[in-house]
């Protein structure tokens, strides 16, 4: 059962992406503000994301991967000001050394350089990573559980 394709809206405008590489995934965070609307439809070769931002204006990106991606191991969440889709490889331990099959860049892509590691000639698997997803994950959700409750009015003063 395929899901119906994600038509490209008449008036659209590419969301600005950024993206690293690591041993396993690719992450790509789509930076669009309050993104509502949310269509991600990824594919072994490409994804389509089809969203709106908090004026409706209308984003669509079509993206032909430079390598094979697992479907059913990718996911993409909705935050605040991003969309982050993490594409687990085919081929782990394989370097992207562009995200699109095309050489030529478009302008709406660029390398996330904060997040970015020459990790090729590092020993770990992959583990370290997924350890650090795990814990963004986790601290986006405990985010809103409010602060610790004070206890200094408990101390051993008479």
């Amino acid at each position: 059962m395929n899901k119906p394709k994600i038509v490209r809206p008449e008036e659209s405008q590419p969301a600005h992406a950024l993206w690293f590489d690591r041993k396993k995934y690719v992450t790509i965070n789509f930076m669009v503000q309050k993104p509502k609307d949310v269509q991600v439809d990824i594919q072994l070769d490409k994804m389509i994301l089809c969203c709106k931002n908090d004026t409706d204006d209308v984003f669509y990106n079509e993206l032909h991967f430079y390598d094979k991606v697992q479907i059913h191991d990718s996911r993409e969440r909705v935050y605040d000001r991003t969309i982050n889709v993490l594409l687990r490889k085919v081929k782990p331990d394989y370097a992207w050394p562009r995200l699109q099959k095309d050489p030529a860049k478009p302008s709406w892509i660029s390398v996330d350089f904060d997040n970015w590691r020459d990790w090729e000639h590092e020993e770990d698997d992959g583990k370290e990573e997924y350890d650090r997803y795990m814990d963004m994950i986790q601290e986006m959700s405990a985010g809103n559980k409010g602060e610790t409750p004070d206890m200094g009015d408990l101390s051993d003063s008479d």
